[in-house]
């Protein structure tokens, strides 16, 4: 795979139903037995099975020139035992059923990764296009 916007996630933002940085985005680790799928996946829900640890939020959010940015972050003590795969930021509504999905980035570095009961740390590309541009 590679990293790219879920197809709802690409149309709420281009329909400015959510604000890149004011909404609380989450980031989930997910394992490999996630087979997402971009067009049908639409919820928190569609990927809660495969989630590793506790979703974590993203501080120090910009999103200017269409490129949306964010603060490298870590999942804290994710349990021995699976494989992170990659990582679905999403919009918590404080619902699941209705947290909806935005992105999928495995080419983080590192990644495929083998859990070891530690914490996982995510660096974000600090390339032209840092987490993701339109």
């Amino acid at each position: 795979m590679a990293n790219v916007l879920y197809v709802k996630g690409k149309e709420r933002i281009g329909r400015a139903q959510v604000n890149l940085e004011t909404a609380d985005i989450k980031a989930a680790l997910v394992k490999n037995t996630y087979a997402q799928n971009l067009i049908t996946d639409e919820f928190y829900t569609s990927i809660s099975a495969h989630v590793l640890g506790t979703p974590v939020a993203l501080t120090g959010k910009t999103f200017a020139s269409g490129i949306f940015d964010a603060d490298d972050l870590s999942f804290p003590t994710i349990a021995a035992g699976d494989t992170a795969e990659a990582v679905v930021l999403f919009v918590d509504t404080g619902n699941p059923a209705t947290s909806f999905l935005l992105f999928y980035c495995d080419t983080i570095t590192g990644f495929p990764l083998a859990t070891s009961g530690g914490d996982v740390d995510v660096r974000w590309d600090n390339g032209a296009y840092k987490i993701f541009s339109f």
